[in-house]
């Protein structure tokens, strides 16, 4: 017999299965102590034992250690050879705790004993199926029967298994992005806080910049010294400011200058401020010197603190993966976050001050502009002159009283000029000017010697005259003060001191906006930074980790070299002495037991998913003691006369060249429309699992989260789906994990982490289930069966019909979603559906005659 029978690890909820077959070579007390120390969950102990039929007294003490930790329940697979025709068992092998199916090792030409076993062990293993066997052999005759079997078998093709897994791990991991940028409204609130740089509400009325602070006093004499500037621009602007001596006490000029001086003061208070307290950390030093230059800091508000920092972390990865992101592309968003957040001090904002109140700002604000007013001067020499015209029409005055109004618009250009605002009273500042006297001058001369000509020409009473006289004189001293006035609010425009207040509000937003996120929120800023940081490459690794151990190994694109997969054994716990072919001269032997990784991995020796629950560390493989399966090829192969070791092969055989028995029937699809996503997300919920147990280490310190431990889980959940994928194509859903730390956080995400419900069968394998309905379905014909034993044997089983027990069984995944509605309308009650397996078919138990079963204890036997 090949030692490829056993599965190699105990699956969840199945029984345990350990073979004895091989006492000559391993120790089977040990791999009695390995199989009683496999974890069985809800207090039930199943335990599928393969044997040899000639060796079950021998092995009473065995069998009786299998319930030495309570009542346990044994179907003991007895495998026996041509030639025997009784059989012999302990009183532990009988019902109702345990029965026996005696097994003919009469294998069909060409079909070796393993292709034999292995599926039936598959079938027996199953939880649903071993109760009812064992229920069955009950109801027989000494509890021992012959199997009768017609089994089904849905499974994938390799090339769809190896495409499926592939497009599966690239869908969780993704391909590499760029971090791209974040913004306030990508994020949850707490977040949004440390980007859109606003302050809090509950900071809203707090004073920054107290008056009495050196900060506070410059910035209140800048502004008071704008004040002055607007005050005296008011002024001056009016009829008062040019025909009174109402602006003659006003110094524009000095104003502007004094309000340039004291903004030079505001910004080097505030770059000192910053340069002080540049750091990335606010400590108590910093408040201090923050304090002594006028920045006073509250406490952190409310709204956010150092604790929330990781929750709100943890929903944003959640909300990410919720959204679908692959792994990469949420660890491109969190890398993001991580440079968005990180602070930086208050130094960096030096830049962004001088860009407010820089040095060039400064220079243009107190910059000296000339003050012009009149317009432009040949439309003021045509209008000076059209009223001096007006004002000549007086008979006989008018060659007075015409040039005059000429002389007048002149002399308040002249006055405009005099008191000009960007002219100190003491001359000391003077930016200089023009009014156009000289064309008002010469327009009104002429203007009114001709408006002179024309009176005494036209003869007008002296009423009208007077008339045309108060007209120009109004008009010319309108006039005058409208341009006065639009030149000084040119002027003024062109200086803009109020500027100054502009730039004292974003000094004091900038100020603001530092205080709270550099330095109040500095804090939080890198634990947000740290943490986000950690996550991203936690998720980077996890995907690299992924994409390194979720690669098939075989051909460049990823097929396995058309073999089809098979389940090895793990190494037994092996004797003192290892013979050539026991697997321990050779670290290509397949071990089960010992870890590898995909790199180290023989294909020819290997063909199997293996068990990723150790360290993956690269060792040469040995038996591990105590393991219930073995490692080497059994001592006595019961097809061989004597029992003798069996010769060594020059290699293992390759699953793929074994033929199926004649009562199993394969039957391979190109995947299902579900399968991928249905993969996808158990690794989905796998993965956020694996988060929920680093959110506490985030929190602690997110530099010294030891990564490996997580890339090992990872590795842990892609052995246990693709051990899922191999053994029912995934249609049974992943183990219920314990201890999840935040359960309320991973509620909201119960569409991705609750894998409970799965698609059926037939949207998972692309195999219709009819075949397997026909077979339950169908009358129930002996015929239909294939007996494990040889015609020799057939006069040993009852030949009563009714005393054999049927059991027909088939995946609950089978029947689930559309494609199971109808094809399994009508079958019977007695039907097992099982939760897990690609295995459906039915088992009949055929007893044995009365005189061929013998119940003997070991010391009547003569064993020791």
């Amino acid at each position: 017999m090949s030692v490829r029978v056993l599965p190699e690890r105990p699956l969840p909820g199945h029984a345990v299965c350990l073979d004895l077959r091989t006492a000559g070579e391993y120790d089977p007390e040990a791999v009695v102590r390995a199989a009683l120390d496999a974890p069985q969950p809800g207090g039930e102990r199943r335990f599928l034992v393969l044997d040899e039929a000639d060796r079950l007294v021998a092995h009473q003490l065995l069998y009786e250690r299998l319930s030495s930790y309570g009542p346990a329940r044994i179907v003991c697979v007895a495998v026996g050879g041509r030639r025997e025709r009784t059989l012999s068992r302990t009183p532990t092998l009988r019902p109702p705790a345990a029965g026996v199916l005696w097994v003919f090792d009469t294998a069909e030409e060409g079909v070796p004993g393993e292709a034999v076993l292995r599926p039936l062990v598959d079938v027996l293993s199953t939880p649903e199926v071993f109760d009812a066997v064992l229920r069955a052999l009950g109801e027989v005759v000494h509890g021992v029967a012959v199997p009768a079997v017609r089994v089904l078998e849905h499974d994938l093709s390799d090339e769809a298994r190896a495409r499926a897994w592939r497009q599966a791990v690239e869908g969780l991991t993704g391909p590499d992005v760029p971090a791209g940028t974040v913004t306030a409204e990508q994020v949850p609130g707490a977040l949004a806080l440390l980007l859109d740089e606003g302050v809090p509400r509950s900071l809203s009325d707090h004073r920054w910049l107290p008056p009495q602070g050196r900060a506070g006093a410059r910035i209140a004499a800048c502004d008071e010294a704008v004040g002055d500037a607007v005050d005296g621009y008011h002024r001056v602007r009016g009829a008062a400011g040019l025909l009174t001596g109402a602006g003659r006490a006003v110094d524009l000029p000095g104003d502007i200058e004094r309000v340039t001086t004291e903004l030079d003061r505001v910004r080097t208070a505030v770059a000192d401020a910053f340069a002080a307290a540049g750091g990335s950390r606010l400590t108590a030093e910093h408040r201090s010197v923050l304090r002594d230059r006028g920045i006073e800091l509250p406490e952190l508000p409310r709204e956010i603190s150092r604790a929330g920092i990781v929750p709100a972390l943890r929903d944003h990865t959640h909300e990410l993966i919720g959204k679908g992101l692959p792994l990469r592309s949420v660890a491109a968003r969190l890398s993001a976050l991580s440079a968005r957040t990180a602070p930086v001090g208050s130094a960096a904002r030096l830049a962004r001050l001088d860009a407010l109140c820089g040095p060039e700002r400064l220079r243009r604000l107190g910059g000296r502009h000339p003050f012009t007013a009149g317009g432009s001067r040949p439309v003021a020499f045509a209008v000076t002159g059209v009223l001096a015209l007006l004002a000549g029409v007086w008979p006989l005055l008018g060659w007075v009283l015409g040039p005059a109004v000429g002389v007048l618009a002149a002399g308040l250009a002249h006055l405009m000029l005099r008191r000009r605002p960007n002219r100190s009273p003491d001359g000391r500042i003077d930016g200089g000017g023009a009014t156009g006297a000289a064309p008002r001058l010469f327009g009104g001369v002429i203007g009114g010697l001709a408006g002179a000509g024309l009176g005494q020409f036209l003869g007008l009473p002296p009423w009208a005259g007077a008339v045309a006289l108060t007209v120009a004189l109004v008009a010319v001293v309108l006039l005058a003060l409208r341009d006065w006035s639009l030149a000084v609010d040119d002027w003024w425009a062109r200086a803009d001191p109020e500027e100054a207040w502009r730039i004292l509000r974003e000094i004091q937003t900038l100020v603001v906006t530092t205080a709270v996120h550099d330095w109040l929120f500095a804090e939080v800023r890198h634990h947000c930074s740290a943490g986000a940081g950690a996550v991203a490459r936690l998720l980077h690794g996890l995907a690299e980790t992924a994409d390194a151990r979720g690669r098939p190994h075989g051909d460049p694109d990823g097929r396995p070299n058309g073999r089809e997969r098979w389940y090895t054994d793990p190494a037994g716990a092996r004797g003192s002495g290892a013979r050539p072919g026991s697997g321990s001269e050779s670290p290509g032997r397949d071990s089960g037991t010992s870890s590898w990784n995909w790199e180290e991995w023989d294909p020819v020796e290997d063909d199997v998913w293996s068990d990723m629950d150790e360290e993956p560390v690269v060792r040469a493989p040995g038996p591990s003691p105590g393991s219930p399966y073995p490692a080497g090829p059994s001592e006595r192969d019961p097809s061989r006369p004597g029992g003798g070791p069996p010769p060594v092969p020059d290699s293992p055989p390759v699953p793929d060249s074994l033929p199926a028995p004649a009562w199993l029937e394969r039957r391979y699809g190109d995947g299902g429309p579900l399968l991928v996503d249905t993969l996808v997300g158990d690794l989905v919920a796998g993965t956020l699992l694996i988060l929920d147990g680093c959110w506490a280490g985030v929190e602690r310190d997110p530099g010294a989260m030891a990564s490996s431990v997580h890339e090992q889980r990872i590795a842990e959940l892609l052995d246990e789906t693709r051990i899922r994928l191999e053994r029912d194509v995934a249609a049974s859903p992943p183990p219920r994990h314990e201890g999840v730390r935040d359960a309320d956080a991973l509620r909201a995400l119960s569409s991705f982490t609750d894998r409970s419900d799965r698609p059926d069968a037939a949207r998972l394998t692309g195999v219709a289930p009819d075949a397997v309905a026909r077979l339950l379905l169908a009358e129930d014909d002996p015929g239909r069966t294939v007996a494990l034993c040889g015609p020799e044997h057939l006069r040993l089983l009852s030949h009563d019909p009714l005393a054999a027990r049927k059991v027909r069984f088939v995946p609950e995944a089978m029947r689930r979603g559309a494609a199971g509605d109808d094809v399994w309308r009508g079958t019977g009650e007695d039907v097992v559906w099982t939760g897990a397996g690609r295995h459906a078919g039915i088992l009949r138990l055929v007893p044995l005659r009365a005189d061929v079963v013998h119940t003997v204890r070991a010391e009547e036997a003569g064993e020791p």
